[in-house]
């Protein structure tokens, strides 16, 4: 342990590899985008030397968001747009998800009755706490209750956490994380649904299996929660993954992933 105190100081060291980036601390007060061409990823990215889930974990860090902190928690795109299919061709475009719109917009029916109130609400709309601007969405793509605790709610410690925000019990089976096909429809379709992903959604299959037995529950239609019910394209969580992360990496998301870059790190955020 002592050895391991030593070696912290120098843990920032000018000598780390770029592609070791997303492991060191962001020089604060630096703008971001300096950050960016300062330790040269998007040059690496650009090049190939860093993959996609590489060069997003890098973006991440360099805008402030971490591991530890469940309120900056890493976010990531949803990259596939089809969830009830039993097959999916990762060279067609059709089964991506337009990275250019948030994903608010990725509906134009719901973005028509999102843009209806926002047209409605007066300059001086109130609320409890006084006045507020006119609003689109009335949630955030990434937050610790609605997205980092809800997303990974069968993992330690965030089942634990999950269960302190309810009073120290697990929410209402309903409002569990419980089907990857409903959960891309809500956020697709309802009001108050805009949520974006986790990291863990390409690396830890973990967080659609009930490894720790968790009672979650029966849903009002008397459906049982337990692990996540996977697309029919995905035979078992490690399939998910797998398929998840090859979308992740793939051309048209290489040749589109700027655009949703934009929208949550660069000048359309």
């Amino acid at each position: 342990a002592k050895k391991l105190i030593k070696l912290i100081p120098n843990s920032n060291n000018s000598n780390v590899p770029r592609n070791k980036l997303f492991l060191q601390r962001p020089t604060y007060g630096m703008p971001a985008s300096a950050l960016v061409r300062q330790h040269g990823v998007q040059d690496d990215w650009l090049n190939g030397k860093l993959s996609n889930f590489e060069y997003l974990m890098a973006l991440n860090t360099i805008s402030g968001r971490s591991f530890n902190d469940l309120c900056q928690y890493p976010v990531m795109p949803w990259v596939i747009s089809q969830y009830t299919e039993s097959t999916i061709d990762l060279n067609n475009p059709n089964s991506y998800r337009d990275l250019s719109k948030p994903m608010g917009a990725l509906n134009e029916n719901r973005l028509d009755e999102i843009l209806e109130r926002f047209n409605g609400m007066s300059e001086d709309y109130h609320n409890s706490e006084g006045e507020i601007p006119p609003f689109m969405y009335g949630s955030h793509y990434s937050t610790m209750v609605g997205v980092v605790l809800h997303f990974l709610v069968r993992l330690q410690p965030f089942a634990s956490l999950h269960c302190e925000m309810q009073g120290g019990h697990f929410d209402v089976a309903d409002r569990i994380f419980s089907s990857i096909p409903r959960t891309w429809k809500q956020n697709t379709t309802q009001l108050s649904e805009v949520k974006e992903i986790t990291p863990e959604w390409f690396t830890t299959p973990e967080i659609f299996k009930n490894v720790n037995n968790f009672d979650y529950g029966v849903t009002q239609d008397g459906e049982l929660v337990d692990d996540v019910i996977l697309p029919p394209w995905a035979a078992t969580a490690e399939d998910f993954v797998r398929i998840n992360k090859l979308a992740l990496e793939s051309d048209y998301v290489s040749e589109n992933l700027h655009n949703w870059i934009d929208l949550i790190f660069g000048y359309k955020q």
